[in-house]
Order: structure tokens, then sequence, then C-alpha cells
């Protein structure tokens, strides 16, 4: 894709001004908060070796090329130098400065982007006045062509991580922290069950993460064929450790409240993701859902 002028020149400026001086608590908040590393601290530096291209370092990152562009001023002319060190984000997208008087939501509606993408890529912030944009459609108001969201539709998960069906304390999407009356975008659903009931695997997969993060508390994460995720928190006991093949219905841990839960009633916290260009994307569980 052609990456328009002006564009360019605004991504590579704001790159230039900002990235390099980005304040490093923003990282050390989203981990306490238990948010995703906002991207504009993940973003690593390249060192250009000989024989290697613009294309080819694109590739090697997962990247399009103006990607790269985007964030590297010298690369004007999509020309790469041997020993020249490149910043290169985690994936796909643009740097912005947000305007005066404009939210966050307001350029994620602009760019046509996910909110809730677009406020976990940014680290969950409340106010930031510089956030990364993650995608390729980088035009404001440009219809969307390329869903974020993984295309492979032939296979289902369906489970249930309770031994039975219970009540919904908290549903997927925009709600209001009943703690703190905040507007908030929960990315699961807090299904209430006592303090000790058993948590199982909704589906078969590979355990990845089996500890403590932040206000998920004691946070079970397993990652399903077909680009899959399911994430259990806020347990009392985990029962199961990282790289550990597991079946549906297998014991993962006990209902806990540990970190902070948003519901004052005891609660499994669990989601669901799925694989996308913009990373593991929260989707609702409940079409999940199926005791």
């Amino acid at each position: 894709m052609t990456l328009p002028y002006r564009l360019l020149f605004f991504c590579s400026l704001v790159s230039t001004l900002v990235v390099s001086t980005l304040p490093k608590q923003n990282s050390a908040d989203a981990a306490a908060t238990g948010c995703p590393t906002p991207a504009l601290s993940r973003i690593q530096r390249h060192k250009v070796a000989r024989g290697e291209t613009l294309n080819s370092i694109a590739q090697r990152y997962n990247l399009i090329p103006a990607t790269i562009i985007g964030m590297n001023p010298a690369l004007n002319n999509g020309t790469v130098s041997v020993g020249s060190e490149l910043q290169i984000p985690p994936y796909n997208g643009i740097v912005v400065a947000v305007p005066r008087g404009e939210t966050w939501r307001q350029v994620a509606a602009k760019y046509r982007v996910r909110a809730d993408a677009l406020f976990e890529a940014n680290g969950c912030q409340k106010n930031p006045r510089i956030v990364f944009v993650p995608g390729v459609n980088w035009s404001p108001n440009r219809p969307v062509t390329q869903s974020p969201i993984s295309t492979n539709s032939s296979i289902k998960i369906t489970g249930y991580p309770l031994a039975t069906a219970t009540t919904v304390a908290l549903a997927y999407g925009w709600q209001i922290n009943p703690a703190t009356g905040e507007v908030f975008f929960h990315s699961g659903v807090d299904l209430l069950a006592d303090v000790g009931t058993s948590v199982e695997a909704i589906a078969p997969g590979t355990v990845v993460f089996a500890k403590d993060q932040g206000t998920y508390g004691k946070l079970v994460i397993i990652n399903h064929s077909g680009g899959f995720q399911s994430r259990y928190a806020q347990l009392d006991t985990i029962k199961v450790a990282v790289g550990q093949q597991v079946q549906k219905g297998a014991l993962l841990g006990t209902v806990g409240t540990t970190g902070q839960p948003t519901s004052p009633q005891p609660h499994l916290h669990f989601e669901m993701r799925s694989s996308s260009s913009l990373g593991w994307v929260a989707e609702d569980p409940q079409g999940y859902l199926k005791p």
C-alpha cells in the first residue's frame, strides 16, 4: 500500500519526538493493572545487517514496509543502510498525537479501529496524548478492508469453565465499575462461584501462563488450536504449569478473590481471545460458553 506523504511526515515526526521519550512508568502501570504493556513501550531496535532490505526486515517482524517507514524518518525513500538502527513496533500501526479536546475513543472511531483493541494496545491508559493505532487502515474514515479477527471460522471452541452453569455477575464489554463508578472495558465475564470451586479447561490446549498477573490475580492462560485462547483469572489456587497439555474438563485451579476483582461476590473471571493482526483480541465469551 502507498503511505500518503503528509501522513508519512507526521508519523515520522511523532516517532522522532515522542517514541524515544515515552515515560517508562506506562509499562509498569500496565503490568500493575493487568493490562497489556503499551505498544509504544514494546518498540525494539533492529540493526540493519549486510544484505537486508526494507522488505526482508518487514517480513522478519511480520510487518508491512509502510509501518517501518512510518516509525523511522530516515527511510523516506525506502532504502535501509547497513549498520543503521530501526525502531520496530510489535505489530502494524502508526503513532498518532491525540488532538486537543479529542479523546482516544474519537481517535478509534476516526481510524475505524475497534475501541477495545486501541484501548488495550495503549496499556488501558485513560487519557493518553500519544497513541499507537494498530492495523493497516491508516486513513481517517477509510472503510475497513481487513478484519482484525482470525478468519478461521471452521474451528469452534465451546465448553464451560465450571461444573455447572451459573450467574453472570458482570458481562463483557463497556461497563460501570461497581467499586469506583468509572466506565471501563470488561474483557471477559465474571461467573459467580464460591471460593474453592473447581475451575476447568473449556477445551484441549497448552498452558502458556500460570502465575500472578496484576489485577488478574492468579491467572491461567491456555492456547487452543485455531488461534484461540482462554483465560481464567482471580483464582485461589493454580493446579497446572506452563507447557502442560490439558484436555477439556481438566482441573486448572480453584475460584478465589486474588488480584482486584470488579464484582464484589466471589467469581471466576473468564476471557476468550483470538489471534489477529492486533495481537490477542478479546471476544465476547458468551458465544463459547456451553455447559
